[in-house]
C-alpha cells in the first residue's frame, strides 16, 4: 500500500469509531477585552490570549504585525510586501515561519517543502478587522502542537458574526489605498453568513514602485448552539507586486552606482517580484455533552507562488535573478475528543485523544531567469508529502492548588519525491518522532501561579533534502538530511495578579535543537545545520488601571549559541538577543482614543564569530482616532513616527555588481524599513 495513503485510511477509521481529534483545545473562549491571561487560564507562563479590542487600538504597517502582540515576537520584511514576512522569536530567526506554527481558525498557514522557505507562512491573507482573538503558546510543551511549533504556535480566530456591517477606507502616502467591507446576516433560523472583502494598492517608498495589488475575500456560514456548533468557510486571495530586495550597504555608503545616485530605497534588479494566490475551503464541527467535547475540522487549500528574486546581482551570471515556483493542493483534517471525571470536590481529570493528518501535493521548481524569463532549470520536482500525528494527554487536578499535565505525541512523515532534472534525487523517504510532554502548575496562592514545563518537539526538513544525493547546481554528492529533527525545551515561570489591575508573567526557558534547519532555497538544496541551544528570559506586563488607560511592557532576552565546537564560531547568525515592546493606550476620552507603541530590536551577529553585527532598531507608531458619531470613526496612523533609518533585516554574504571583481565582495546587505508614513482611515457602520 502507498505509504502516503495509510494516514488517510487511519484517520477515516478513527473518525468512524468516534475517537476524535486534533489538538487539545479547551471549550471556546469569548474574548471581548484586551487579554485573557488571568490566573487559572493557561498551562504555562508564556501562554495567553489577545483580544480584539487591543488589536483595534494599535497602528499596523502590515497585517502580519498582529503577531507582534505576542510578547517577544518581531515581524519584519526583507522583500516586497506581498511576500511572507520575516519572523523572530526566542532568539530564533524564524525566516518566513519555520519553527512557529500559525493557523487561522485552525487552518494551517505554514507550507512544508516550499519553493522559497520551508515552513513559509504568508499572513497577507489576514484581515485584521475580522480577528476576534489570538491564542498563542510558546515552547514544545503542548501535545496538540506538531510540526513547526518548537518555538511556539498561534491560532488566529476570526469572528463568525459582526454586530454592525461596516465599510472602512484608508488612504496613505506613496499610493497606499485600502478598502474593507464586512458584515453578517442571519439567512435562516440559527444560520449566519459572514462576508468580507479587502482590496489593497501600495507603491511604497521604493524607487521602483512596489505596485502591490491585493484582493482578499472571506465567506463563512455558521450555526448551532453552545452545545453543538458548526461553521464552513471559503476564502480567496490573490496578489502581485514588484520587489526591492536587500541591497549592499557598500553602495548605500558610496551614495552612487554607475554614475547615478544610489540610496536605501533603490533596487539593483527592478524586474524582481511575484504573483501568488490561495483558495481554501474548511469546516468545523464540535459538540459538548456529559463532560465530553468532540471536535472535527477539515480543510482543502489550493496555493500558487511565482517568485523572482536576485540577491547576489551578477556573481554567477550577468544577472543572478532566479525564479521559485510553488504550485500545490493541500488536504487535511483534525479531530479530538476530551472527557472528564470528578473524584470529589477537589480532584478531577481531563483526558484528550487527538489525530491530525495533512497531505501536500506539490510541484516545486527553481529556475535561472532574466527579467522573469526562464533561461534554465536548476531543479524541478513533484513532491507528495503526508504528515500524520496522533497524541494523548492527561490533565489531573490533584488539589485546588496543584495540577499536572502529561502528554505524548507520535508523528510520521512520508514523502515521495520525483525529480525531473536529476533522477538520483528521486525516491521515497519517511521519518518518525515520539515527543513526550509534562507540565506542573502550582497555585493559585495570593493570585499567583507557578509553572514548570518540559517537552520534546521537532521540526521537519524539506522533503527534497530527504531524498537528494546530488547538489542540483554543482553536481557534487551531498548527504541526505533527516526528515524530522528533535527539539527539547524546559521552562519555569510565574504569573501573578497580586498588584491590582496588573497581569505579570515571568518565564525562564531553554530550547535545544539537534540540528538547525538550513534550507537554501535559492540554491535548491537543504543542509543539515549545527546543533544549537538557547536560553532566555521573558517578562510581560499588562496594566489596565481603569476604563481609559492601558499599558503593555514586554521584555525578552535570549542567549542563542551553537552547541558544538567549530573554529568558525558559536554565534547563531541573525539570532536577535533583545526585544522590547512598550505600548500606551488611551481609550474613550469622550470621542477620542489613541495609542503609542515603541518597539526595540537589538543587534544580532551576522557571522558565527560575532565580529560583524547588525544595528539595533527603534520604531515608534502612533494612532489617534475620533468618533464623529456612533457609526463613523476616523483615525490617523503615523508609522515610524521619528523617521528613523532602521533596517528590517541585515545579512552578510558575497555579491557582485558591475565593475567589481569576478569573485565578488563580502559585505552587509540590508532591506530598509519604511520611512515615516501617514495614513488616514474612515470607518462607517450601518
Amino acid at each position: 500500500m502507498d505509504l502516503c495513503r495509510r494516514p488517510i485510511l487511519i484517520l477515516i477509521a478513527l473518525f468512524w469509531c468516534g475517537v476524535s481529534v486534533c489538538a487539545h483545545e479547551l471549550p471556546t473562549v469569548i474574548v471581548t477585552g484586551h487579554y485573557d491571561n488571568s490566573i487559572g487560564s493557561s498551562d504555562a507562563a508564556s501562554q495567553g490570549v489577545i483580544g480584539a479590542e487591543l488589536l483595534r487600538n494599535r497602528a499596523l504597517l502590515r497585517p502580519a504585525e498582529v503577531m507582534e502582540f505576542i510578547p517577544g515576537m518581531v515581524v519584519t520584511q526583507h522583500s516586497g510586501d506581498g511576500k511572507a514576512n520575516q519572523y523572530f522569536l526566542r532568539g530564533m530567526n524564524l525566516d518566513h515561519g519555520t519553527d512557529f506554527a500559525t493557523t487561522i481558525n485552525g487552518v494551517p498557514i505554514n507550507m512544508p517543502t516550499h519553493a522559497h522557505g520551508h515552513g513559509y507562512s504568508d499572513l497577507n491573507i489576514l484581515i485584521p478587522e475580522l480577528v476576534n482573538r489570538v491564542e498563542y503558546r510558546k515552547g514544545p510543551y503542548f501535545a496538540s502542537e506538531g510540526d513547526f511549533s518548537s518555538a511556539g504556535s498561534a491560532n488566529i480566530i476570526y469572528r463568525t458574526k459582526i454586530e454592525q456591517p461596516f465599510v472602512s477606507m484608508t488612504l496613505g502616502q506613496r499610493g497606499y489605498v485600502r478598502g474593507v467591507a464586512a458584515g453578517s446576516r442571519e439567512i435562516s433560523d440559527g444560520v449566519t453568513l459572514l462576508s468580507a472583502v479587502e482590496r489593497l494598492n501600495n507603491d511604497g517608498p521604493w524607487t521602483t514602485p512596489e505596485g502591490l495589488r491585493k484582493l482578499n475575500a472571506l465567506f463563512t456560514l455558521s450555526g448551532g448552539s453552545p452545545r453543538e456548533s458548526w461553521s464552513t468557510s471559503f476564502s480567496t486571495y490573490t496578489a502581485r507586486w514588484n520587489s526591492t530586495d536587500q541591497v549592499p550597504q557598500r553602495l548605500i555608503d558610496a551614495g552612487s552606482y554607475q554614475g547615478q545616485p544610489f540610496g536605501r530605497f533603490d533596487s539593483l534588479d527592478p524586474s524582481d517580484g511575484a504573483t501568488t494566490s490561495r483558495m481554501s475551503l474548511s469546516g468545523n464541527w464540535r459538540r459538548s455533552e456529559n463532560n465530553q467535547l468532540t471536535a472535527v475540522q477539515w480543510y482543502a487549500i489550493q496555493y500558487d507562488l511565482d517568485l523572482y528574486s536576485n540577491f547576489t546581482y551578477a556573481l554567477e551570471r550577468s544577472t543572478d535573478q532566479f525564479a521559485q515556483k510553488d504550485h500545490r493542493n493541500v488536504l487535511g483534517a483534525k479531530a479530538f475528543r476530551t472527557w472528564s471525571f470528578d473524584f470529589g470536590p477537589e480532584r478531577s481529570m481531563l483526558n484528550t485523544l487527538g489525530i491530525q493528518v495533512r497531505q501536500d501535493q506539490i510541484r516545486v521548481g527553481l529556475y535561472d531567469t532574466v527579467q522573469r524569463q526562464i533561461q534554465g532549470t536548476v531543479r524541478d520536482d513533484r513532491v507528495r508529502q503526508t504528515m500524520l500525528g496522533v497524541y494523548g494527554q492527561n490533565e489531573f487536578n490533584w488539589s485546588p492548588w496543584f495540577r499536572t499535565i502529561a502528554g505524548i505525541r507520535a508523528d510520521q512523515l512520508s514523502a515521495n519525491v520525483t525529480s525531473y532534472t536529476l533522477a538520483e534525487n528521486s525516491g521515497l523517504a519517511s521519518a518518525f518522532k515520539l515527543s513526550p510532554k509534562i507540565s506542573a502548575i502550582f497555585g493559585p496562592w495570593n493570585k499567583t501561579e507557578l509553572f514548570f514545563n518540559a517537552g520534546k518537539g521537532f521540526h521537519s526538513n524539506d522533503a527534497r533534502g530527504m531524498t537528494s544525493r546530488v547538489d542540483p547546481k554543482t553536481g557534487l554528492p551531498i548527504d541526505r538530511v533527516p526528515g524530522l529533527v528533535s527539539s527539547r525545551g524546559q521552562e519555569a515561570g510565574i504569573k501573578t495578579e497580586i498588584v491590582p489591575h496588573l497581569q505579570s508573567a515571568l518565564a525562564f526557558w531553554r530550547l535545544d535543537f539537534d540540528s538547525e534547519l538550513v534550507y537554501v532555497g535559492d540554491a535548491g538544496n537543504t543542509e543539515a545545520g549545527r546543533p544549537s541551544k538557547r536560553t532566555g528570559i521573558e517578562w510581560s506586563n499588562h496594566w489596565t488601571p481603569g476604563d481609559h488607560f492601558l499599558m503593555d511592557v514586554n521584555l525578552a532576552w535570549t542567549k542563542p549559541r551553537y552547541a558544538d565546537n567549530d573554529p568558525a564560531g558559536n554565534h547563531i547568525v541573525n539570532a536577535t538577543q533583545r526585544v522590547a515592546n512598550l505600548t500606551f493606550a488611551l481609550r474613550n476620552l469622550g470621542p477620542w482614543s489613541g495609542s503609542l507603541g515603541i518597539r526595540y530590536i537589538g543587534s544580532a551577529p551576522l557571522i558565527e564569530d560575532n565580529s560583524i553585527r547588525s544595528t539595533s532598531s527603534l520604531t515608534t507608531n502612533l494612532r489617534v482616532s475620533r468618533k464623529i458619531s456612533n457609526d463613523i470613526t476616523i483615525a490617523m496612523d503615523v508609522l515610524n513616527l521619528t523617521d528613523r533609518k532602521n533596517n528590517d533585516i541585515s545579512y552578510y554574504y558575497t555579491s557582485r555588481v558591475a565593475g567589481e571583481p569576478a569573485s565578488g565582495i563580502d559585505g552587509v546587505h540590508v532591506h530598509p524599513a519604511e520611512p515615516r508614513t501617514v495614513r488616514i482611515s474612515a470607518r462607517i457602520q450601518f
